[in-house]
């Protein structure tokens, strides 16, 4: 062990386990924590425990079959995580589908990241003492649940985008419910300000901790509102726009603090603007087809292909190698996880443990995105 002399005492680091079963890391997830009393000196994330090769796997499975292993990844942005790889084939085939289509994939995905925030709000009061969030959030997101229920059958893992459309059309009670959640959230939102937000204690948790600058943000590949909340503006919806948010108008939601509370204030701000995105289209659904036939085996022509979409998290991007055959030849997912949780040693060195607890829960992490 290292002695550390100062001029009045002696002191001496040591390292602890927190996790791989641990409330704060959201997942079996192994950090390896230097510290000298409280204070830490340095972190490092271990992986693997979960880790089930959905990339090796992909290269057996057809193009049909793979959309359903991404939602295994980021299971609270599983139905961006389908629309991903489905958009990635799209583009391979040059498979145009139709305006329903890309319409009713961005209500649905919107919903999706509403769905995510809200239970990252909860859990992080939760995280740090305060459980009436975790009420309050879950009480607004089931009535996600429940429409996502009723339109594909799931509540979590959607399997509702396929190669060419969707696998059913929403059904008959999805815009008045959708709408009807819109009218109730709008409500609701200004009382987690009031509940948490403000809150001294959260306030001492939150501001000036964690602070990650713009300049570290981008050397890491940060994406997301991790990234947003040091003022880089990243939002693939915007620089990149995919489905139908060429025809919405919305603010891509920045902060210049880079703290815990910048990250905090980004994913509030973006609750309410994806509210509005959703306004904008639920009573414009286009009519028309649901799907767009291909044929029962895809193959894509032999290339390289790339698409890119924004997550709860940030930026999941989506490689196929094909070598003109069902499987591809080389499939690779670019996760906003495994990059946001790279630069953590950066921003809780100097600070407590109570420090990382709170720092790790604005950072968003979903442990089989990270450990694929």
């Amino acid at each position: 062990m290292e002695q550390i002399v100062t001029d009045s005492f002696k002191t001496q680091e040591y390292f602890i386990n927190m996790g791989p079963q641990h409330p704060a890391t959201h997942g079996v997830l192994r950090l390896i924590l230097t510290i000298d009393g409280e204070i830490i000196r340095n972190v490092e994330p271990d992986l693997g425990y979960i880790h089930r090769s959905i990339e090796k796997m992909c290269e057996r499975d057809s193009y049909q079959q793979i959309v359903h292993l991404t939602d295994r990844m980021d299971y609270l942005s599983a139905h961006i995580n389908n629309e991903a790889v489905c958009l990635t084939v799209e583009k391979a085939l040059e498979l145009e589908v139709t305006e329903r289509v890309k319409v009713i994939r961005t209500i649905v995905g919107e919903l999706t990241r509403l769905a995510s925030h809200m239970l990252w709000w909860g859990v992080m009061g939760m995280d740090l003492g305060a459980l009436t969030s975790y009420f309050y959030a879950f009480r607004d997101r089931e009535m996600i649940n429940d429409n996502f229920e009723e339109t594909c059958g799931a509540r979590l893992t959607m399997n509702y985008n396929i190669p060419g459309g969707l696998m059913f059309d929403i059904h008959p009670n999805f815009v008045r419910r959708t709408k009807e959640f819109i009218k109730h959230f709008r409500t609701k939102l200004p009382e987690y300000d009031r509940l948490l937000t403000g809150n001294v204690i959260f306030q001492k948790r939150t501001k000036g901790i964690g602070v990650l600058t713009r300049e570290q943000a981008i050397s890491y590949g940060a994406s997301g509102p991790v990234a947003r909340g040091s003022s880089f503006a990243s939002d693939i919806r915007k620089r990149h726009p995919y489905s139908a948010y060429d025809r919405v108008d919305f603010k891509e939601a920045l902060r210049t603090e880079g703290d815990n509370l910048a990250r905090y204030k980004v994913r509030i701000d973006e609750m309410w603007e994806s509210m509005n995105i959703i306004e904008q289209l639920i009573d414009n659904i286009p009519e028309g087809d649901y799907q767009t036939p291909t044929k029962a085996v895809i193959k894509l022509p032999k290339g390289e292909y790339y698409q890119r979409v924004e997550t709860a998290r940030g930026e999941l991007g989506v490689y196929i190698n094909s070598t003109g055959t069902k499987n591809p030849y080389r499939m690779k997912f670019r996760s906003p996880g495994f990059s946001n949780l790279s630069l953590l040693n950066e921003i809780v060195v100097g600070g407590k443990i109570g420090d990382l607890v709170a720092t790790m829960a604005t950072i968003d992490i979903v442990v089989p995105d990270i450990d694929r």
